[in-house]
């Protein structure tokens, strides 16, 4: 099937007793085995069921089975939100003792769980920059057992090359590739079919597409699926609740399309805002300009619709202005709805709370962001009307 067939039809069913065309939302807690089975989840067999629902659940189940379909993948898990899937896939495959390598501008929540949380458990890390992939290779020791990959790289907008760093990673002994595909979407970019072993995503963003619903998911291998479900789901207690699962499901289906939207926006805003006497620097993977254009030609399919510039104005006082006068455009954090939002980053404020950087790492981060961007998530308005909003307070 295209990839829009299988967004609408992967994972559903016309139910056998109602005929009901659309997926059924099951919210129930408990279930009644097919046959005896133990009491542990440990002692759960496949063949029994659904027995609970913090192990499995008939609509958490059907929104599986479609983004495994999107992204190619043999399995999927869901989680009850993007940190939670992160958490759920580092936790559950590393141990005390065990190397990791994460970028130098990950996701502050991803960011900030390595920095805060992972030394305690004797998980130890290495930020790199991913797009140096000399570095990358030199970070490499014999116990490191998993790369963690960013890209497009949130807010940084820096990609990494995922083939090529598989390639790498692998060749080096390192288990595990990981690829936070968020920014780019399964109809951006197919993480698995590049050599990542794993792919996570904030179901938040793009694929729920319309900000009413909570989610995070984590796909690979089936064995690898099954033993993520045992530790993360049933242990960890991360899951997804069956309701968000169902709003999930309905924004997946239309995700190829909104996609296409959300690009051609994004290129008519990112191409408006780099002619605007007010903007310094705009990044955004499908204009000629950014530093990674060629491998972002080379590795994603969409462009997707996440724009970053810098002002020539101190941007705080934008951002104030912002906040009072932007009419369809929100002043919000989040990213991938309908709805266009920008948010301000400082980089001293950042750089403080999150990354910490020192060194050369500092310089390279005060290089992309100087004093600051905006991250601006571009929605389905029509572009003149987005750009007519922020024209109104650059």
């Amino acid at each position: 099937m295209k990839i829009e067939t299988t967004a609408i039809h992967a994972g559903e069913a016309v139910d056998p007793h109602t005929r009901a065309s659309s997926p059924n939302l099951v919210m129930s807690s408990t279930f009644l085995p097919r046959e005896l089975t133990g009491f542990s989840a440990l002692d759960e067999d496949e063949s029994a069921g659904y027995i609970y629902a913090r192990s499995g659940n008939p609509t958490v189940r059907q929104l599986e089975e479609k983004l495994a379909a999107l992204e190619g993948a043999e399995d999927a898990r869901c989680f009850a939100s993007g940190i939670a899937a992160t958490h759920a896939v580092i936790m559950g495959r590393l141990s005390a003792g065990d190397h990791a390598i994460f970028p130098e501008n990950a996701y502050s929540g991803t960011a900030e769980f390595i920095r805060y949380s992972l030394p305690r458990f004797g998980i130890r890390t290495s930020f790199v920059d991913l797009t140096n992939p000399e570095a990358v290779a030199a970070a490499i020791t014999p116990q490191t057992r998993m790369l963690w990959l960013e890209t497009p790289c949130n807010p940084t907008l820096q990609l990494a090359d995922i083939a090529a760093l598989s390639d790498l990673a692998h060749a080096k002994g390192v288990r595990d590739v990981v690829v936070d595909s968020t920014f780019a979407s399964p109809i951006a970019t197919r993480p698995l079919t590049l050599g990542a072993d794993f792919v996570v995503h904030s179901l938040t963003k793009y694929i729920g597409g319309h900000g009413d619903a909570m989610g995070g998911a984590v796909l690979g291998r089936k064995a690898d699926m099954d033993a993520l479900n045992l530790e993360a789901a049933v242990h960890f207690g991360g899951v997804l609740s069956p309701f968000n699962a169902w709003l999930i499901m309905r924004g997946a289906e239309t995700l190829p399309i909104r996609m296409r939207a959300h690009a051609e926006q994004a290129m008519a805003v990112a191409r408006w805002l780099e002619a605007h006497p007010a903007v310094s620097r705009v990044y955004y993977p499908g204009l000629p300009s950014h530093p990674q254009h060629d491998l972002a030609r080379r590795q994603m399919a969409n462009f997707s619709g996440m724009v970053t510039f810098q002002t020539h104005e101190d941007g705080a006082d934008i951002a104030r202005r912002m906040v009072k006068d932007l009419q369809h455009v929100h002043f919000a954090v989040s990213l991938g709805h309908l709805r266009s939002l920008i948010y301000w980053i400082g980089t001293d404020d950042i750089l403080k709370s999150t990354y910490q950087h020192e060194g050369a790492a500092e310089a390279r981060f005060r290089a992309l962001l100087g004093r600051g961007i905006f991250r601006l998530s571009v929605g389905l308005e029509h572009a003149d009307d987005i750009c007519a909003d922020l024209g109104r307070c650059l």
